[in-house]
């Protein structure tokens, strides 16, 4: 299954997440507003990734692995490997945060998890890679248990990101915005560039791996 947690890293290598994760440090109520953050980020990345299990156990196959997986993985490498070139060219550092991003400074721990649920299951980055993930897990011939339990981790790996300084602020507290502000304000400047390189590199490695299957 390393090929889905690479799909799992992926995800968890946007930097799209995490400033908002950041920035919710800063507002009235920074721990409950971060975690609230974390687990709508974890749901929505555990329903996003289940649901695609679940249809490819629908749609099934009698061939190990299945030839419709490999075309699967074709379409969506070619798809990633497309938007991010287009990312790349069309990269630029941005001088401050968008408006959205602006508004989390007095963002309620409900509004986190629906802030969270929105950069998940409407984020289309996010869900291509949830779903060639899914549709691996359910395609790998798992036991029911299997799959939840590999649902679960491959969930894990993509909440990683998020979940690293919404833990530094729990342990450390505000001595750690400082150093996290700074690493808010690199991503912020570097997104575009960041993520088109991760979406590429994931991309190609499911077409090599479609094309080698076929």
């Amino acid at each position: 299954m390393g090929e889905t947690l690479l799909l799992a890293v992926g995800i968890a290598a946007s930097p799209f997440p995490v400033i908002p994760a950041i920035l919710l440090l800063f507002t009235v109520r920074p721990r409950a507003a971060s975690l609230a953050f974390l687990g709508g980020w974890f749901g929505g990345i555990a329903a996003a990734t289940g649901a695609f299990v679940l249809l490819a156990d629908i749609v099934g196959s009698s061939t190990d692995p299945p030839t419709w997986l490999s075309w699967v993985r074709l379409l969506l490498g070619a798809g990633l490997v497309i938007y991010g070139v287009t990312q790349w060219m069309g990269r630029k550092a941005a001088d401050e945060p968008p408006g959205w991003m602006q508004s989390i400074q007095d963002a309620t721990p409900a509004k986190a998890v629906r802030l969270a649920l929105l950069l998940t299951l409407a984020n289309p980055k996010v869900v291509l890679l949830a779903a060639a993930g899914g549709l691996d897990i359910g395609a790998a011939g798992l036991t029911a248990a299997g799959e939840l339990g590999t649902t679960l981790a491959f969930t894990v790996v993509a909440s990683v990101s998020v979940a690293v300084p919404v833990a530094m602020f729990a342990l450390l507290g505000a001595r750690v915005l400082p150093p996290l502000e700074k690493a808010k304000d690199w991503l912020t400047l570097n997104n575009a560039a960041v993520m088109a390189i991760v979406i590429t590199v994931i991309g190609t490695v499911l077409l090599k791996n479609g094309l080698t299957v076929l």
